[in-house]
C-alpha cells in the first residue's frame, strides 16, 4: 500500500507540463471578489522602486498570496495568444487603495504594469476582509521566463509579493497546436555542389508572417554562417538560396517565424560529409608543433602513426592517442618526416592524413657504409638534429629487437658499429631515429652485414639505386 502511494505521489510531482490543459478565454479582463468594483490602468512600471514607510496599523501580511498560471485567448478568426492569469489575495485596509501588478521578461528585458484601484466606499465597508483580485490581460510569449511582482498602492516598503514563472513551451500539446510561434514550418532543400549553393523551400507556416532562414554550424548553439535570409509572408515564392564555403557535417539549415521567441527548426542533412574535417592540420616550424582543429564538433580519436608504403599500413605511435573533447588536438616536438601521419578514427571508420608527404618541410636521411666488420652510419639533414642508432633483429615486418647499445650522433657526424659473428644474418638491420623530438619516424637499412663492402641509403622512400646486395627498407619501429 505504501509503495503504491509513493508511486502515485511521484507521478503527480513529475507530471510533465506537455500534458497540462491550458484554459481558454475569449476576453481578458479584471475581476475582484466580495462585490468590490475595481478598475485598471497602466502604471509607472516595475522600475519604480520608491516606497513609503508603512503605517503602524498596517499589517505586513496585508498581501496574502499570489498565484500565476497561463491562459490562452482564442477569438474566432484570429490566432490564439498566451496571457498570464494572476490571482492575488489581500486584506482590505483603509491605508491601501489598490494593487500594482507588474511582469518583467527576463528574456526580452521588457515590463508591463497595471494599477488596480478599488472603489473607496465599498472597500471601507469591508475593512479587514480578504479580497481576491484576478487579472489576465498581460500577453506573453512561448517559453518566456517572467518575473511577477505585486505591491500595494500606495507602495509601502517591505510589503510586496514576487514570483518567477516559466510560460509553457511548444512541447505543451495546446501551445504547440494553437500558438503560431510553434508552427515552425517544414524545410526541404536542394544541393548544388558545383556552385556551393543550398536552395531551401519552406512550407506549413502562416502565410501572413515573414520567415527567417539561415545556415549555421551546430556546436553547443548554432553559429551563423553567412547572411540571414528573409522570406516575406506576402510573397508567393517560398524559397531562398544560401551559399556555403564547406560542406561540413555540422552545417545545418535553420528556420523560424519572424516573431519574438519563435520556435526554431533545424535540418542537418550533411552529417556523413566528414572527409573535409581532417584537412585542417597546421604545423608551426618555430615550435615544432603539429595541431588539428576540427571545424565541427565530432567524436573522434586522434593519434600519430608511421606510414609504411610496402603494405599501405600506418602503425600507431604509442602514447599519442587523444580525443576531440577540446577544440584543438596538439602535438609538440614533431619530426617533419614524410611518413609521419595523423590518424582520425570515428565510428564510421579511419582516415589518415600525412601533412609532410609533399615535401614542404625538409626531411632527414640515413646512410650506411660497410667495410669488413665495421658499419659506419651517417645522417644528413637541412636542419640541426640529434639521432640515435642501434643494431636490431627484424623478427616481423613491423618489429625490430635491439641487439646492442644505442649510439648517439649529430648531423654531419658518423658512428661506427662493430658487427660480431652473432650479428650476421639476413634479418639484421641498422635503425636510426631523431632524439631531439617527441614523435619521430625510425628508419631501417637491412641486409647481411658481413663479408662485403658497400653503401646503402634510407630516406623513408623506396631506393632509386643500390650497390652490391644491399637494400633500403623503412620500418615502423
Amino acid at each position: 500500500m505504501i509503495s503504491t502511494y509513493v508511486q502515485i505521489l511521484l507521478i503527480i510531482l513529475f507530471w510533465s507540463t506537455d500534458c497540462q490543459i491550458i484554459p481558454r478565454i475569449e476576453e481578458c479582463g479584471l475581476s475582484c471578489s466580495q462585490g468590490i468594483h475595481c478598475k485598471s490602468k497602466p502604471s509607472g512600471g516595475i522600475f519604480n522602486s520608491f516606497c513609503h514607510d508603512a503605517p503602524a496599523s498596517l499589517s505586513s501580511m496585508v498581501l496574502k498570496s499570489m498565484k500565476i498560471s497561463t491562459v490562452m485567448k482564442c477569438v474566432q478568426g484570429s490566432p490564439c495568444s498566451l496571457h498570464l492569469n494572476i490571482k492575488g489575495t489581500l486584506s482590505l485596509d483603509e491605508n491601501v487603495r489598490g494593487l500594482e501588478i507588474c511582469s518583467f521578461s527576463l528574456d526580452t528585458q521588457q515590463s508591463q504594469c497595471i494599477n488596480v484601484r478599488f472603489t473607496r466606499k465599498k472597500s471601507k465597508m469591508l475593512n479587514g476582509k480578504k479580497v481576491q483580485v484576478q487579472f489576465n490581460c498581460i500577453e506573453v510569449n512561448v517559453a518566456q521566463h517572467i518575473y511577477v511582482t505585486m505591491k500595494t498602492v500606495p507602495h509601502y516598503c517591505e510589503v510586496k509579493l514576487s514570483q518567477q514563472y516559466y510560460v509553457e513551451d511548444c512541447r505543451n500539446s495546446d501551445v504547440g497546436k494553437y500558438i503560431p510561434a510553434c508552427s515552425a514550418g517544414k524545410l526541404d532543400y536542394n544541393l548544388d555542389r558545383a556552385r556551393k549553393i543550398v536552395t531551401v523551400n519552406v512550407s506549413n507556416f502562416p502565410r501572413d508572417q515573414d520567415y527567417y532562414v539561415r545556415l549555421c554550424h551546430k556546436w553547443f548553439t548554432c553559429e551563423d554562417v553567412g547572411a540571414l535570409a528573409v522570406i516575406k509572408g506576402k510573397e508567393s515564392f517560398k524559397s531562398v538560396s544560401l551559399k556555403y564555403s564547406q560542406l561540413l557535417p555540422c552545417l545545418c539549415i535553420e528556420g523560424w517565424l519572424a516573431l519574438p521567441d519563435a520556435r526554431r527548426i533545424q535540418l542537418c542533412p550533411f552529417e556523413n560529409d566528414t572527409q573535409v574535417l581532417w584537412d585542417n592540420i597546421v604545423y608551426n616550424p618555430s615550435t615544432q608543433t603539429l595541431a588539428w582543429e576540427p571545424a565541427c564538433p565530432v567524436l573522434v580519436m586522434v593519434n600519430l602513426c608511421r606510414f609504411t608504403k610496402s603494405n599501405d599500413h600506418c602503425e600507431d605511435i604509442e602514447k599519442s592517442f587523444k580525443n576531440s573533447s577540446e577544440k584543438q588536438v596538439k602535438y609538440s616536438r614533431v619530426d617533419t618526416h614524410p611518413r609521419l601521419c595523423m590518424k582520425f578514427t570515428t565510428k564510421r571508420g579511419s582516415w589518415i592524413k600525412c601533412p609532410f608527404a609533399h615535401g614542404e618541410f625538409p626531411a632527414w636521411k640515413m646512410r650506411t657504409a660497410a667495410v669488413a666488420e665495421q658499419i659506419q652510419v651517417f645522417f644528413t639533414s637541412q636542419s640541426k638534429a640529434q639521432f640515435s642508432v642501434l643494431v636490431c633483429n627484424r623478427t616481423q615486418m613491423a618489429s625490430c629487437e635491439s641487439l646492442g647499445m644505442h649510439h648517439s650522433v649529430s648531423v654531419g657526424d658518423s658512428v661506427s658499429i662493430t658487427m660480431s659473428q652473432e650479428m650476421c644474418g639476413s634479418t639484421i638491420c641498422i635503425q636510426g631515429w631523431r632524439t631531439d623530438v617527441d614523435y619521430s619516424v625510425p628508419l631501417q637499412i637491412c641486409d647481411t652485414y658481413c663479408g662485403f663492402h658497400g653503401q646503402s641509403y634510407s630516406d623513408g622512400n623506396p631506393p632509386k639505386a643500390l650497390t652490391h646486395r644491399m637494400k633500403s627498407v623503412e620500418s615502423l619501429h
